[in-house]
């Protein structure tokens, strides 16, 4: 929400600057995202001045030479090209040096020959219209010769932009900013716009009636009728203050409805009362496919979740969000029919996102506004329909309520000294607390133990226990005021990771060391990720979970896979010149039930490591490192299984596309499938321009990892007897994996490890020679040459099971 100071002004002044108010404020928990600045700048440059002479150009046919007093003795030449600039005209003028709506400084120069030393300025030229209308503004010939504009106009303002949070829609609006600022500083706060009503008393509009089908959505709903309207520009000051606060004027009436909703919080809407057929209005639930064009020329189709106002014949417009074309004001409208209601929050939140409609009213119908509210709009309404418009009530108040009871009473809660002490840790003083909770348009009286606060209706939602009260208490007070406090009860609050999280911090922790830097990517990702990966229609990764309503295209799944992340931030390093990348994720991954019904089949969480570039650091001591690539990959994924201490196992496979097919290969657990290993494809690498180099990569899913690791880890003694090592060579056939041979000799020697592979004219075509360095060892005494004998013969017999054979 943009907040001009100048219209904050109108209700309470703090003795602040801009910068220290917004830090106030951000400290008692409304937010500032920054300070802008509207209108113009330099504000000593900018007068008053009076037409002595507007001659026509001598080389320009739309442009007139001015001589122009602004009040420091000698006239000063002006080049105009408005067409309605004449001689006796006291007008606007901006002066050599002035700063610009558009941040530009105004210099003297020269038009077609003839020196110009300022401007005669247009009212959007000051920031006092959306667009120049054509001319130049003309002044009360009242006013002297070089008075300063801005002590005429509301040419300069400085606005503060507000996040405010969806529980504080009071905020919404300039005067429950102002009751904010005058709680959190102490500056007087003046009454409330709508203290006053003049609308003339009585429950009947002539001609009008109102029909509400759908109560249950629609707590309240009001209008009041005006005729003799006169539609036209609004004043300036009100236009200003429209576009200050990020809205474009467009004729007086709707500019009353936009300033009222930014002043009071609560929106309303104007109809032409001639065009409301029939003169009746009904709320009810939009038919199937029924049809409206909104005020934004757009045809929108509706349905039964969708409330409407209509008149006898048909839609006017979508309730609470936006009006609709056939029922809006125009140049011709005299008389105006002011609809104010309140809505269910839920149902605007729901209507907005379904129908991809945002607009200022439903951004604060959609929070829960209350019944209220909706008189305290109309009361504001209906001075500025007269003063602005010289408008005549027709008839009183239609004012349907459908809140139950009719009359809500406003809840009583008890503030108990005792438990602000227990809550905040440090005592605040009743007094103080009163002060606080007045300010901020709770009623309070003294109880025995504390206060009895009531709730004002605009915070019905959102404080409603007595702990809301203390935080209200503590916010204005200051957080910053209360003392650094241990719990005197700490059981329960032992602040220890569980079991789950220490093993999951375990695994990233051996990635980290290894040199692996974090990464943490979206959740979303774009439908084009499938194919950038090669998933084919069918595969199980196209059983994707869509999102209903999605920030953008780029963010409308949630990802399947976790290597997408990966890859983008790979790609993202490669392109700056980083091309050794070693980075990791851990996060979830989500994919749909192949039953409709069913929301969420698989949602695991994964961790995945992808490695790319130079495997090690460039030393002195040798030449460039090997790059990156399958078995880079395979060897972190098993130190984080041995860090868990689990027992991974591979087996080639090509269910993966985004792999290459023959360097890739499914980690199993206990025989069941927990992730993958392997380089990217080759074809994939090239659409995020990794194809330079060999990409390794892996995912698995660490829940499983975690599941299968021991709750306790236990030791045995390493024997002290010596082990017997020989370097054997095994010679299997191609299609045999080296794991299935090290698995096999595993089971009769202690310790296996491959330190060579051959393939050649001396091993037979087909054949596959694979160096073994074993050991033997007993744990009851050292071995001799029978017992070596006797294991080399049992390994024999293991290898023949593989088709294989000791070489040599």
């Amino acid at each position: 929400m943009r907040l001009p100071l100048s219209w904050l002004h109108d209700y309470t002044v703090p003795d602040l600057d801009p910068r220290a108010l917004a830090t106030r404020l951000a400290m008692t928990g409304t937010e500032v995202d920054r300070i802008d600045h509207h209108g113009v700048d330099a504000l000593d440059r900018f007068v008053v001045g009076k037409v002595l002479s507007a001659e026509q150009h001598p080389d320009a046919d739309r442009l007139r030479v001015c001589m122009v007093d602004v009040g420091d003795g000698e006239p000063s030449q002006i080049v105009c090209g408005a067409p309605n600039v004449a001689a006796g005209q006291t007008v606007a003028v901006s002066l050599p040096g002035a700063i610009m709506v558009d941040g530009q400084k105004l210099k003297a120069s020269k038009l077609r020959g003839q020196p110009s030393n300022g401007m005669i300025l247009a009212d959007a030229e000051v920031g006092l219209a959306a667009e120049r209308a054509g001319g130049i503004m003309v002044l009360d010939d009242a006013l002297a010769a070089g008075t300063p504009l801005g002590d005429v106009l509301p040419i300069s303002d400085t606005v503060l932009e507000l996040e405010i949070t969806p529980n504080r829609p009071d905020c919404l609006g300039v005067y429950g900013v102002a009751r904010e600022a005058h709680a959190a500083t102490g500056a007087d706060l003046a009454p409330p716009p709508w203290a006053t009503d003049p609308h003339p008393a009585g429950d009947t509009i002539p001609g009008v009636s109102i029909t509400v089908e759908v109560p249950e959505l629609n707590p309240r709903f009001t209008v009041r009728a005006y005729e003799n309207v006169t539609i036209g520009p609004s004043p300036l000051w009100l236009q200003q203050r429209l576009l200050a606060a990020g809205q474009r004027p467009r004729n007086n009436v709707v500019d009353i409805t936009n300033y009222v909703m930014f002043l009071t919080g609560q929106p309303l809407h104007a109809f032409d009362l001639d065009r409301v057929a029939g003169g009746s209005l009904t709320i009810r639930a939009a038919g199937d496919g029924e049809k409206l064009t909104t005020l934004d020329d757009i045809e929108r189709t509706l349905d039964p979740d969708v409330v409407l106002i209509a008149d006898a014949d048909g839609p006017t417009s979508i309730a609470g969000v936006m009006g609709g074309q056939r029922s809006e004001v125009h140049d011709g409208t005299t008389r105006v029919l002011m609809e104010v209601a309140n809505w269910d929050g839920p149902n605007m939140n729901r209507t907005m996102a379904k129908l991809g409609l945002r607009s200022e009213a439903g951004a604060r119908n959609e929070k829960g506004l209350a019944p209220e509210q909706v008189m305290e709009a109309q009361a504001v309404a209906s001075q500025l329909m007269v003063e602005l418009t010289g408008a005549t009530p027709l008839g009183g108040t239609i004012d349907v309520v459908n809140w139950i009871p009719p009359a809500p009473e406003l809840q009583t809660i008890r503030l108990r000294d005792a438990r602000v002490v227990a809550l905040l840790g440090a005592p605040v003083a009743r007094e103080t607390s009163s002060r606080i909770l007045t300010a901020l348009g709770f009623g309070v009286a003294e109880a025995d133990d504390g206060l009895d606060v009531t709730v004002p209706a605009f915070r019905r939602r959102d404080v409603t226990r007595e702990a809301d009260l203390i935080e209200e208490v503590a916010r204005l007070n200051g957080f910053d005021t209360l003392p650094s406090t241990v719990q005197e009860n700490r059981t329960g609050f032992p602040g220890r990771l569980t079991p789950q999280q220490r093993l999951r911090r375990r695994a990233e922790d051996v990635l980290v060391g290894r040199g692996l830097h974090e990464i943490a990517g979206w959740s979303f990702t774009q439908p084009a990720l499938l194919d950038r990966l090669r998933i084919p229609e069918g595969h199980r990764m196209r059983q994707v979970v869509e999102l209903e309503n999605p920030m953008s295209e780029a963010q409308s799944i949630l990802r399947p896979t976790i290597v997408g992340s990966l890859l983008d931030v790979a790609s993202h390093n490669a392109a700056r010149g980083m091309g050794d990348v070693a980075i990791f994720e851990s996060g979830t991954v989500y994919l749909q039930d192949e039953d409709p019904a069913q929301p969420l089949a698989d949602e695991h969480h994964a961790l995945a490591a992808l490695v790319t570039g130079a495997a090690a650091p460039p030393s002195w001591r040798g030449g460039a490192a090997p790059p990156a690539d399958f078995f880079s990959a395979k060897g972190l994924l098993e130190a984080v299984a041995g860090a868990l201490r689990v027992t991974l196992s591979f087996r080639p496979c090509a269910d993966w596309p985004f792999l290459h097919p023959g360097r890739s290969a499914e980690v199993l657990l206990d025989s069941q499938r927990v992730g993958f290993v392997g380089e990217v494809h080759p074809s994939v690498a090239a659409h995020w321009d990794l194809e330079a180099r060999p990409v390794g990569i892996f995912a698995v899913r660490l829940q499983q990892l975690i599941d299968a690791a021991p709750e306790v880890i236990t030791y045995e003694d390493l024997t002290s007897y010596p082990a017997v090592r020989q370097d054997l060579a095994v010679v299997v056939p191609g299609t045999v994996a080296a794991a299935d041979v090290v698995a096999c000799v595993a089971k009769v020697a202690d310790e296996v490890r491959v330190f060579d592979v051959y393939t050649g004219s001396q091993v037979g075509e087909g054949r596959t020679s694979i160096a073994l360095h074993v050991a033997f060892r007993a744990k009851d005494r050292t071995l001799g040459e029978e017992d070596v004998t006797r294991l080399r013969a049992k390994l024999v017999k293991q290898l023949a099971l593989l088709g294989g054979e000791l070489r040599g």
